[in-house]
């Protein structure tokens, strides 16, 4: 059962209407409707419900959290980072993820390059395990062979420079792409998209023209998108 099934068979069995069990858990009338319909009237999508949302509706029933939790099956659930872990000790199979801020710097091109905003307005949440310093939103279908894709946020550790076939964020004069650098060919860097329908970019160090326009900014050492 979902939890809104979980309340309406609770309010069902004991006669009470939504305004009673709002005053008993906690929860508005509004949101104990939307819990009972199991659709968020924004987007359209299931409930996702959060621990302290499940942690009112168990005290209204009257039994534990973890009981409560239990019947819930295979309904996905919120955990902030921030929640008691008093409400998670005896859940099992449960891991909250700890979170940080990186800041979203803009876009990234992954065809021909795009101009790089350095100055950000926004930050992104993520996993606080992820070792960058700042994420880029990928434009483009070029690097889909490596699972970027348009949309995608692609999160960059600062570094001049990468190893040998990494993807990295790359400056080419006022513009920034990402593309897999390629240092196979003595005196010289290609930046490899990963679609065949995207030319290879080659870069000459020897002609300070070209090696002076090009500056790897960051290592991709992360990406976050929807399951394709």
């Amino acid at each position: 059962m979902n939890l809104g099934q979980i309340v309406k068979k609770y309010r069902d069995e004991n006669s009470m209407s939504m305004d009673d069990f709002s005053k008993k858990s906690g929860l508005s009338k509004g949101y104990i409707s939307m819990l009972e319909k199991n659709k968020n009237p924004r987007t359209g999508e299931p409930i996702v419900p959060s621990i302290d949302t499940i942690n009112k509706v168990a005290t209204a029933l009257g039994v534990p959290f973890d009981e409560a939790f239990n019947m819930l099956g295979d309904q996905s659930v919120k955990i902030s980072p921030r929640e008691p872990s008093s409400n998670l000790s005896t859940v099992k199979n449960l891991y909250p993820i700890e979170t940080r801020k990186f800041p979203l710097l803009g876009e990234i091109a992954c065809d021909e390059p795009i101009f790089a905003d350095e100055h950000f307005g926004s930050y992104l949440e993520a996993g606080a395990d992820i070792q960058a310093d700042f994420c880029l939103r990928a434009k483009g279908d070029s690097m889909v062979g490596a699972r970027i894709h348009d949309g995608d946020i692609v999160f960059i550790r600062k570094q001049p420079d990468v190893e040998n076939g990494e993807i990295a964020a790359v400056i080419i004069g006022d513009e920034a792409t990402l593309k897999r650098i390629d240092k196979n060919v003595p005196g010289v860097i290609q930046l490899r998209p990963e679609n065949p329908d995207y030319q290879v970019k080659i870069i000459t160090l020897s002609n300070p023209n070209e090696s002076k326009s090009v500056r790897i900014i960051g290592k991709a050492i992360a990406f976050q998108g929807d399951v394709k």
